[in-house]
């Protein structure tokens, strides 16, 4: 699993939200929210940015890891 997908999971788990509460929140679909945690590698990232919005987060361009 990639990091935006980690990210996006637990935190979505942390805030007590179900996928289908958190599609309805962010404005996003949940087919969408479904492919992105399960990380999906071609994602709309105005979608990704969308559902980083949730928690106050934004991707942004940074090295990439070795791992």
């Amino acid at each position: 699993m990639n990091k935006i997908a980690a990210f996006i999971k637990e935190n979505r788990k942390a805030a007590g939200l179900t996928q289908e509460e958190f599609a309805a929140r962010s404005g996003l679909g949940l087919r969408f929210i479904r492919e992105l945690e399960q990380g999906k590698e071609t994602v709309r990232m105005d979608k990704v940015n969308a559902a980083l919005a949730m928690f106050d987060m934004e991707a942004v361009p940074g090295r990439k890891d070795d791992k």
